[in-house]
C-alpha cells in the first residue's frame, strides 16, 4: 500500500483514537492512499472521517484539467444511537446511512465544484448544492438512487448509489458503522471495501 503524505497526515492520532474501525478500498487497490477530514463531537469524540484513494482532489488541479482527477474516498461514520449532547442541554440525532450519504455527497461537491464560476457566487452555489445533497440523502429510497452490491470485508453488501455530472456517491452499512463513498473517473463498479488493518501506516 502506498501512503500519500500531506498536511492532513497529522490527523493520524485522531483517527487512531476512534472507537470504531476505519474502512477503505481493499488491498486490490495499490495506488496512493491518504487521510481526509476527521469529524469530532463537542466533547472530542471522533464521529466520522474519510480515507482517500488515488489523486487527492485539488481545485487547482480541477481548474487545469477538469477530467484528469481520479479518486475514490471512503467515509466511515460511527453507528451512534440517539444521545445527549456533550453539554447535556440537547439531544443528538442517531447516525444513519443517510448521515454517510450526506457526508459523501457534500465531500464530492467540495472536491469538484466549478472552478470557472465567479468567486462571489461559489459559496452560494456550494451551499445550495449541499442542501440538495442532504435532501437526496434523506430520501435514499427515492428515484435519485439505484442499488449497487459490493463486497465489504468479503461480504456482499447493498449500497444506495447515484451518479451526477460531478461523479458518483454511494452509502450503506457494515458492522458498527455506516459507510459512504464518492469518486470521480474511478468506477464504483468492481470496487471492494475492507476495514483498514493498520492505520499507523498513514503516520508517514
Amino acid at each position: 500500500m502506498e501512503t500519500k503524505t500531506g498536511t492532513r497526515q497529522g490527523a493520524v492520532e485522531g483517527y487512531l483514537s476512534a472507537d470504531f474501525p476505519w474502512y477503505g478500498l481493499d488491498q486490490a487497490f495499490t495506488g496512493p492512499r491518504w487521510l481526509g477530514q476527521l469529524g469530532a463531537g463537542a466533547d472530542g469524540t471522533v464521529e466520522h472521517g474519510a480515507i482517500g484513494h488515488g489523486d487527492e482532489p485539488s481545485l487547482k488541479a480541477e481548474a487545469a484539467d477538469p477530467e484528469g482527477q481520479k479518486f475514490a474516498v471512503v467515509v466511515t461514520v460511527a453507528e451512534r444511537p440517539l444521545r445527549r449532547s456533550a453539554d447535556g442541554t440537547g439531544v443528538m440525532e442517531a447516525t444513519s446511512v443517510s448521515s454517510a450519504a450526506w457526508l459523501a455527497g457534500s465531500g464530492l461537491l467540495s472536491a469538484t465544484w466549478p472552478t470557472r464560476m465567479d468567486r462571489a457566487l461559489r459559496q452560494d452555489w456550494l451551499d445550495q448544492q449541499i442542501s440538495a445533497a442532504w435532501e437526496l440523502a434523506d430520501e435514499l429510497t427515492g428515484a435519485g438512487w439505484s442499488s449497487l452490491t459490493l463486497p465489504v470485508d468479503g461480504v456482499p453488501t447493498a449500497f444506495h448509489y447515484r451518479e451526477s455530472e460531478y461523479g458518483w456517491v454511494m452509502a450503506g452499512s457494515a458492522s458498527g458503522v455506516h459507510l459512504g463513498a464518492y469518486g470521480r473517473n474511478l468506477s464504483a463498479y468492481g470496487l471492494a471495501l475492507a476495514a483498514v488493518p493498520d492505520l499507523s501506516a498513514y503516520a508517514g
